[in-house]
């Protein structure tokens, strides 16, 4: 069984299973036809996802301070959206408006929406959730992690392949309602379904940080 401090992932059955009615509702709208869809606004669901809130309130446990979500992305694959993955870190945060900051950048747009590359210390510092609203199974893309793999820092992308071997790899089964929860910066893949069904899962980073003046993360409101 994996742990967040030692493996960098964790499993949390059942965590979101008093919420899921309620966040399928909200979501309904934003899921048809789209594979990803970044959210600027949680559909009033800010108090659920905030860190007092039922599933903000595990990411709050595991960090051992008060966290505010950061940014939330909802993944719909299906027989219809049926991508792939590679191996990669999660290395940007989105951000309200940019301003050149040292250290901060590149600078990308993505759905609108303002993300940039900071020092890797805050990516360090950050926690993801990911709140299953189907089963994923072995043959339905669940997501591959790389156990240990958070703990070596900033990973050149020449070097992925190699730490990737040198960790192995851990498939993050789940079923409706729960959480797996993750250090934002192991390294992470995502296969093809081999069987596809439905697999929707709203992924919400976490940080405790404040950015320097002129920088706003978007956050979840």
């Amino acid at each position: 069984m994996m742990q967040l401090e030692r493996d960098g992932a964790e499993h949390c059955p059942g965590s979101a299973l008093s919420v899921l009615p309620r966040l399928l509702d909200a979501l309904h709208d934003l899921q048809e036809g789209r594979a990803g869809v970044r959210l600027s606004h949680a559909c009033g669901l800010a108090d659920v996802l905030a860190s007092c809130g039922a599933i903000g309130a595990i990411a709050a446990r595991f960090c051992h301070t008060d966290v505010k979500p950061v940014r939330a992305v909802l993944f719909d694959k299906s027989a219809e959206r049926n991508w792939g993955l590679g191996w990669h870190q999660d290395r940007t945060i989105c951000v309200k408006a940019r301003h050149d900051t040292p250290g901060f950048g590149p600078w990308t747009t993505k759905a609108g929406l303002t993300h940039v590359a900071p020092p890797f210390r805050y990516i360090e510092r950050m926690i993801t959730l990911r709140v299953h609203l189907d089963d994923v199974t072995i043959n339905n893309a669940p997501l591959l992690v790389a156990p240990g793999s958070h703990k070596l820092g900033f990973i050149p992308v020449g070097r992925v392949g190699s730490v990737v071997a040198a960790c192995g790899r851990e498939a993050c089964l789940a079923r409706s309602g729960d959480i797996w929860a993750y250090a934002t910066p192991i390294l992470h893949a995502s296969d093809p379904a081999r069987q596809p069904a439905r697999r929707r899962i709203l992924q919400i980073d976490y940080s405790a940080d404040e950015l320097p003046e002129g920088l706003d993360w978007l956050g979840v409101n």
